[in-house]
């Protein structure tokens, strides 16, 4: 027999009903008695509960009824306590959040942003398969989407609320962050979303006149507040980036609400008597507040690249991070010319980018002589912290020209911190005579990642020795260590070390790999996280693996020991659980690639 209804979610189910009809007494609610009113909030649908918090009434009001004793304003802020705890739990429920977001502060905004984005999602996707070619606010929100805001069978969801320009008006105002695609971009974009203060906007697919007309109109709305915009897989003449760009600023003022300015994977319909787009440069000069430019896998000309920089040194930008990387080599070979005294000279620099802190060049094809350039460039980033090479064939000698660069720098005032060398086609030897010389530095390198380099088992003795150097973050991963390296490492680690993250993964070490991590962590205090992944660590290594997680315990955050035999010991996972304490350190499991490792010998 069905449990009969109380009369108090009898009153909940029709109290429910009326906020989600607007029937215009919603101030009255507020009126219940507390003990109701708090039993309402967390039923309400999110559509009921926004219908709700948008008749709160003013405690200023005239209005007698407003100056009731029940909305004091210890007893107000207690209300909106509990609608802010009713909006997470709403947020939880359907996006199902594993971990919560500790930067999360307005759970309302949230909600909303993220419904409305799901919304603009489900939009691109029904105009896509439909041929769409009606307004875009008329397209029809998927049930599935609005069941989430309200319940099924509400009388008037389908006639109030169906439609995509219904959620743009009504949440739109809660929007700081969204993601459109190209099939978003017409001309009433902007009239949707004219209640919206975004700050954050990234643009998929964008290729027609047409679609930067509609996206203008949007960035112009929002010029005021839009402090980072993204573009990716984008296929824009440079009179269209031009367009882009000019309805961010107003010319001849300078503004410092962009900071970050972003294009990937796109592609620059570029001719030689405009490698630049002059709004592009318009808009490098005029944003003071511009502190982070990515450029990347732009199929950028060569020529625009030394442009952008040119442009940057010439405002003397107070850009942090530049990003050119996935590009074309070539443009840095004209610093020689500017600059063509060795680096220790005393001759004055008129200019340089005295903020820059990140400079990525990854996969330029910059080669040895790209190198020998690339020292004189850095002479014009004095401050520059982190540095990432990697995916370039600099080979042993590019590196090598680097080296008086990464001498002087460990003497300067702010010493780089991170080198990334991924991939650039060292030798052992090479990497050798790179690892001496860091451990030499006047200031030791925070983080080095040489990973991809074959380097060989006879790498392994510089590795070990480099290890005291006061290295904290190390990326190792497919050297070709094998048995041998970790052996050789092994041996050399005599003393504590301040490594606080390593990848050793993809090295075939076997055994000696779980033995050489079990030295490391009884030397390392300061270790958190090691990658130790695709390393064929065989089932007899687990003592080895219990060892050292025993001697971790409470420190160790993170291993990973994904794709080794030994993950296909059965109950392994309840095996090494003992030796977690609050679910660290976070062990990822699973079983091993089929293929056999050729181990260096």
């Amino acid at each position: 027999m069905p449990e009969v209804p109380s009369l108090i979610t009898l009153c909940i189910a029709a109290i429910k009903d009326a906020i989600l009809d607007e029937n215009g007494n919603l101030p009255y609610v507020y009126k219940l008695p507390s003990e109701l009113f708090d039993l309402l909030l967390p039923n309400l649908p999110p559509l009921g509960l926004q219908n709700l918090q948008d008749a709160m009434p003013s405690v200023s009001s005239s209005d007698s009824w407003l100056s009731d004793n029940c909305l004091n304003p210890s007893r107000k802020r207690k209300r909106f306590e509990n609608f802010d705890i009713a909006w997470k739990a709403l947020y939880e429920s359907r996006w199902s959040v594993v971990q919560q977001d500790e930067s999360i502060t307005d759970w309302q905004q949230t909600y909303w942003e993220k419904h409305l984005q799901n919304c603009l999602d489900a939009t691109a996707e029904t105009v896509s398969i439909t041929l769409f070619d009606g307004f875009l606010g008329d397209v029809e929100i998927p049930d599935a989407l609005l069941k989430y805001i309200s319940y099924e069978g509400h009388v008037s969801r389908s006639r109030s609320y169906s439609k995509l320009a219904y959620h743009c008006e009504r949440f739109g105002v809660y929007a700081r962050c969204l993601r459109l695609q190209n099939v978003h971009c017409v001309a009433d974009i902007g009239y949707l979303l004219r209640n919206s203060q975004l700050e954050h906007l990234k643009i998929h697919w964008l290729k027609s006149k047409e679609q930067v007309a509609g996206l203008c109109k949007l960035l112009a709305q929002n010029k005021e507040t839009l402090a980072s915009i993204e573009f990716v897989h984008c296929k824009l003449p440079a009179n269209l980036v031009t367009a882009i760009c000019e309805s961010l600023h107003v010319k001849g003022f300078e503004t410092d609400v962009i900071k970050s300015f972003s294009i990937k994977r796109s592609s620059f319909l570029d001719c030689s008597d405009f490698p630049l787009p002059l709004g592009l440069e318009s808009l490098l000069i005029a944003t003071s507040g511009l502190t982070s430019l990515l450029l990347s896998d732009i199929h950028m000309w060569w020529k625009t690249a030394k442009l952008v920089f040119d442009t940057l040194l010439e405002a003397e930008s107070c850009l942090q991070v530049l990003d050119l990387s996935e590009n074309i080599a070539g443009w840095l070979s004209h610093f020689k010319w500017r600059f063509p005294s060795c680096i220790n000279t005393d001759r004055q620099i008129n200019k340089s980018l005295k903020s820059l802190r990140l400079l990525n060049l990854r996969c330029n094809n910059l080669k040895r002589d790209d190198a020998d350039c690339l020292k004189y460039a850095m002479v014009y980033m004095p401050n520059l912290e982190v540095l990432n090479l990697s995916e370039n064939p600099l080979q042993d000698e590019g590196v090598r020209i680097l080296v008086p660069y990464l001498v002087e720098k460990s003497k300067s005032d702010t010493p780089l911190a991170e080198l990334h060398l991924e991939n650039c086609e060292l030798s052992c030897h090479g990497a050798s005579q790179l690892l001496e010389v860091l451990a030499a530095l006047n200031v030791p390198l925070r983080s080095l990642s040489i990973g991809e380099n074959h380097l060989t088992s006879k790498f392994g003795t510089s590795l070990g020795r480099f290890l005291h150097s006061g290295i904290q973050t190390l990326d190792v991963k497919g050297i070709g260590l094998g048995l041998a390296g970790f052996s050789d490492a092994q041996t050399e680690i005599t003393q504590d070390m301040s490594i606080v993250r390593i990848n050793i993964s993809g090295n075939g070490g076997g055994a000696n790999s779980a033995d050489f991590l079990s030295k490391v962590i009884s030397q390392a205090p300061k270790l958190i996280s090691v990658n130790a992944s695709s390393n064929w660590i065989p089932i007899e290594s687990l003592p080895a693996i219990c060892s050292f997680l025993k001697a971790g315990k409470g420190k160790l955050e993170h291993l990973n020991l994904r794709q080794n035999p030994l993950c296909n010991k059965p109950d392994i996972a309840s095996m090494l659980a003992e030796f977690q304490t609050n679910g660290k350190p976070n062990i990822l499991l699973s079983p091993p690639v089929a293929a056999l490792y050729d181990n260096d010998p």
